[in-house]
């Protein structure tokens, strides 16, 4: 059956390949990237649907939200993709440390302004998250922008851990209603993720040649997106759910498994974000 899929992060990556792929069988893809070049690149070559979108402003993802919502009649799935490592701290137009917004407020605030569309057609949405949220990840509900002990990698790492709760406290509140949702790690794939940070150790990591003859491509980065896309929850994949490798992740933050900092990250964010 065909779907409508909205993809953040769609102009290059995994986004891109997953697109390509679920174009490929069948489904109405709307692509959302922040380039203009590349968006209108993938989705010129797919034939698809697109919007811009830059998620470091926020009025950027409200604009998005209201074309969305003005576009699709339905939307069936919502990939927040879209994410960003970075090197210095910085702070965005809206006031916040720019790894959390782009990984989490941002992506927050489109899933809550897309809310009643998504519970009208029982939608999924899938958050891209990653292994560093167990290995990096610290989530200080008080000090989301780490302004008391900032570093890229722990930044990132702890976006990434605000994707799984965010996932598991989604399921919890919206699934009696029929959403449904699943976080996942994609691998470590070759692409130019990173290439904008100013962390050295980043930097060593995406491009030491050692390194990099490990990574997957794209395509394979982008299995699971498509799998979780195209799969029934609760016959294919557990919603609340965060995955590897196709199967519920065996090892996790400890974080990651509390139900209360799940809701607390919630509130936190409403709070923030003004909505609620």
């Amino acid at each position: 059956m065909s779907r409508t899929i909205v993809i953040t992060g769609a102009s290059d990556g995994i986004g891109a390949a997953a697109a390509r792929q679920l174009h490929k069988n069948g489904h109405r893809v709307v692509l959302v990237g922040r380039s203009p070049q590349k968006t209108e690149s993938v989705a010129r070559e797919i034939g698809a649907e697109y919007f811009l979108a830059d998620f470091t402003r926020l009025d950027d993802v409200r604009k998005l939200a209201a074309d969305l919502d003005s576009t699709c009649k339905r939307i069936d799935v919502l990939a927040n993709n879209a994410g960003g490592v970075f090197g210095d701290r910085k702070k965005t137009v809206d006031g916040f440390e720019q790894t959390i917004q782009i990984n989490h407020l941002a992506p927050f605030l489109l899933t809550h302004l897309l809310m009643h569309k998504l519970i009208e057609n029982n939608a999924s949405v899938i958050q891209t998250s990653s292994t560093g949220a167990r290995m990096s990840g610290k989530l200080d509900i008080d000090d989301l922008d780490q302004d008391k002990n900032y570093s890229s990698i722990r930044a990132y790492g702890t976006a990434k851990l605000a994707n799984i709760l965010f996932t598991k406290e989604l399921h919890q509140r919206y699934h009696p209603k029929g959403l449904s949702a699943a976080a996942f790690h994609p691998g470590i794939v070759a692409t130019s993720f990173g290439s904008n940070t100013t962390s050295r150790l980043m930097k060593f990591i995406t491009s030491f040649p050692l390194t990099r003859a490990t990574f997957i491509t794209p395509e394979k980065g982008a299995a699971q997106l498509v799998w979780l896309a195209e799969g029934r929850p609760g016959i294919d994949w557990i919603s609340g759910a965060y995955y590897e490798k196709f199967k519920p992740a065996r090892r996790n933050n400890p974080q990651a498994l509390d139900t209360n900092l799940a809701q607390r990250l919630w509130e936190r964010s409403e709070q923030l974000l003004g909505i609620g």
